[in-house]
């Protein structure tokens, strides 16, 4: 079953065409990667996923709904590129926040809290002001935001932004977990060593239009992800 489904999408801002006819299908169950430069149309796809802007032509659905139906977003966690908060606000606090708007109960949020938390890398920050924190810190806390539901898709906007390196190789490694837990991780990345490590399938984006999409190993046919990102965008 396809998580989500996007056939002949197109969108344009007056004479600009972000989209042009698009379409994609990402398997429940997998982690797929969404590739391209700056200005290829990543970002509107995202944005059409979570119902901020609608296509200007067809058809998008999240889990068998439309994406204008408002169930659909009820089962996505979502994390941004730069996750921000108030920055008088702790650690636990802003968790906290968050478990509320999802309506958690109070006997079933701390447990679930303190499970993010640890996830996260964070249960000792957890009394910390984010005015206090790294970026890579306040990256984790949007981390931990996904972990308090059950979400059956994430959608992640440049996860690995602001992470070190034993960040990257936690937030790996929880993505894997993730996965075997059932959930679809849908990545929006930059980062193609990343991708290539993670990803089991990837589409590539450029212009508003798809080059290629496939299973990496054999999209690169012994290549690497990044040189045959290359070539293709070069070459369009």
């Amino acid at each position: 079953m396809a998580i989500i489904s996007a056939t002949d999408v197109s969108k344009s801002y007056g004479s600009i065409d972000a989209l042009h006819s698009f379409s994609l299908e990402v398997p429940e169950g997998s982690i797929f990667g969404l590739l391209g430069p700056n200005g290829a149309g990543k970002t509107t796809f995202v944005k059409i996923l979570l119902d901020l802007v609608h296509p200007s032509s067809g058809n998008v659905s999240l889990c068998g709904l439309p994406t204008l139906d408002p169930r659909a977003r009820a089962t996505v966690g979502y994390l941004p590129e730069k996750y921000s908060f108030y920055p008088y606000y702790t650690v636990q606090g802003t968790v906290e926040f968050y478990a509320q708007m999802q309506g958690l109960t109070k006997a079933s949020m701390k447990p679930a809290v303190d499970v993010a938390l640890e996830k996260a890398g964070l249960s000792e920050l957890r009394k910390r002001k984010l005015s206090q924190l790294s970026k890579g810190q306040l990256q984790r806390i949007g981390i931990a935001n996904l972990l308090l539901c059950p979400h059956q898709l994430l959608i992640l906007d440049e996860p690995f932004s602001g992470l070190d390196p034993i960040g990257i190789k936690e937030f790996k490694d929880l993505m894997f977990e993730l996965r075997k837990e059932g959930r679809t991780l849908f990545i929006n990345s930059h980062g193609l060593a990343e991708v290539e490590q993670l990803c089991d399938e990837v589409c590539i984006l450029n212009k508003g239009r798809k080059l290629a999409q496939g299973k990496v190993k054999d999209l690169t046919n012994g290549q690497s992800l990044e040189d045959f990102f290359y070539s293709k965008v070069k070459g369009d």
